[in-house]
């Protein structure tokens, strides 16, 4: 495999000449790359640009009338010309200079334009960006009814300013690292010094400077990094999210963010399993009613996981569980049927993961529409064909309909069902029972760095418990200064 980091550390030569020659060794004569020349008082000058990531009135405006203005006099000479870059004009409120090929093009391709100057052997870069970007618009996955409207964009530096607006403090740091040999894609930590844990700040840094993948397009490639054996555990002690003010919220508590260019999503780190059933909105209503609402998600979590699986055990290994006249309805629907409960619960669960897949990747409109047709003419024929009972069908809606509550478990949910499935099927409530406890030892095992994912109840932290199982009032949060200290 060819080593593509080879130029990263050659010196800019000196002679133009030379300089564009390399470049376009180096890019593999791209025709993306623009290099017009110029000459200034007897010395030649070029601007590199690559095409699409720049606007082009704004080179000519903020660049290169500046540079045909010069006549004679203090720019006579290459070192004088490129001191007017560098120290004498404005050209751009974002200007740096460039001794190797490697930072170099690393600015390039981000927006900045390169000017060389024939006798210089480095380069003076602007960030003159001009490529198309999606404007801020409203969060899909996170819909919040009382709360900001805004979600994050494809571009990092415009995810910044979304969260530099709400914490306006000097504590609030950002750093840029790049992460992925071929991309180089910018990646993002935000902190707020003095919340943030440092030795975890210290952590996710090399973690993700280690990384050595080609490419980094989306945070779902750096995410198993900086979790904690991600192969053995069944949820992430890395959050996601795409709202900048639940972001701002978990780094005013301590935590650390990722933001990766390119993907409108923000990394949250470390995330608590409890945290995934909170909401922005809950700081925006009654407290008791912030309280109800988590424990109607609690629930839902629960009947989205194991309400299939409790259904088949109690039918087909405990009966004497139910009452006698729901027994005898569900006898009857179930004679009616060509398979047997099990294989029931298990095609129909399966259909409706076909079809929640079907839903997402289509678009908006047809998903709607396909999933509400789909539902409703799949299960109507099924009834009727005798393939599924009809109160199989209603375990089935009111499991769907829980599982939309918490959409963070989406992939949890999926199968967490058929593993409770699974073992009510084959051990009744034993297998439930066995089932749970796994469950909740996985949980209760997942750490990262030092901070309990099943905090704040296990470890039980009295105080934490008020926001794990609704919220603090905000007279107690006047007082209250938490960190991920507090966690530990």
């Amino acid at each position: 495999m060819p080593d593509y980091t080879a130029y990263k550390n050659i010196l800019i030569a000196d002679s133009l000449e030379k300089t564009l020659a390399d470049i376009r060794e180096i890019t593999g004569g791209s025709m993306d790359i623009n290099a017009p020349r110029l000459t200034i008082n007897g010395t030649e000058c070029a601007v590199v640009t690559a095409e699409g990531m720049v606007s082009g009135e704004t080179v000519g405006e903020l660049l290169l009338l500046p540079l045909m203005s010069l006549n004679g006099g203090l720019h006579s000479t290459p070192q004088s010309i490129m001191r007017f870059c560098t120290d004498e004009s404005m050209m751009s409120s974002n200007k740096t200079v460039c001794y190797t090929y490697g930072s170099a093009l690393g600015l390039l391709f981000s927006g900045f334009a390169l000017v060389f100057v024939d006798g210089v052997p480095f380069a003076a870069a602007f960030g003159i960006q001009g490529y198309a970007v999606r404007s801020v618009s409203p969060p899909v996955s996170e819909n919040e009814l009382l709360a900001s409207q805004e979600g994050f964009a494809e571009v990092v530096r415009t995810n910044i300013s979304l969260i530099r607006r709400r914490i306006k403090h000097p504590a609030l740091t950002f750093e840029m690292i790049q992460c992925g040999k071929l991309s180089s894609t910018d990646v993002c930590i935000a902190y707020v010094r003095g919340k943030a844990d440092e030795n975890a700040v210290a952590g996710i840094r090399q973690r993700l400077s280690e990384i050595q993948l080609d490419s980094v397009l989306t945070p779902g490639y750096i995410q198993p990094f900086l979790e904690r054996d991600p192969g053995r555990r069944l949820f992430s002690e890395v959050g996601v999210t795409e709202r900048p003010d639940l972001l701002c919220t978990e780094l005013i508590r301590g935590r650390i963010g990722v933001i990766v260019d390119g993907a409108p999503f923000a990394l949250i780190v470390p995330y608590l399993f409890a945290e995934n059933f909170g909401t922005v909105d809950d700081y925006s209503v009654k407290r008791y009613y912030a309280f109800f609402v988590k424990i109607m998600r609690w629930l839902a979590f629960m009947l989205a996981a194991a309400f299939p699986g409790i259904y088949l055990a109690a039918v087909n290994h405990d009966p004497e569980m139910l009452p006698l006249k729901l027994l005898l309805n569900l006898a009857a629907g179930e004679k009616t049927t060509l398979l047997s409960l099990f294989t029931e619960l298990v095609v129909i669960m399966l259909l409706l993961e076909i079809l929640r897949e079907a839903s997402i990747r289509l678009p908006h409109a047809i998903g709607t529409a396909m999933s509400i047709a789909g539902g409703l003419i799949i299960g109507d024929t099924a009834v009727k064909s005798g393939i599924i009972s009809s109160p199989l069908l209603i375990i089935v809606g009111v499991t769907a309909t829980a599982s939309f509550v918490l959409p963070s478990f989406s992939q949890q949910l999926s199968v967490l069902r058929l593993m409770f499935i699974f073992a009510g099927g084959f051990a009744g409530f034993f297998g439930i029972s066995a089932c749970a406890v796994m469950l909740s030892a996985n949980i209760c095992s997942q750490s990262l760095d030092g901070v309990p994912f099943s905090s704040p109840a296990a470890p039980f932290n009295p105080d934490g418990m008020s926001e794990m199982l609704g919220r603090k009032t905000f007279r107690r949060m006047e007082k209250d200064e938490p960190t991920t200290k507090d966690l530990k």
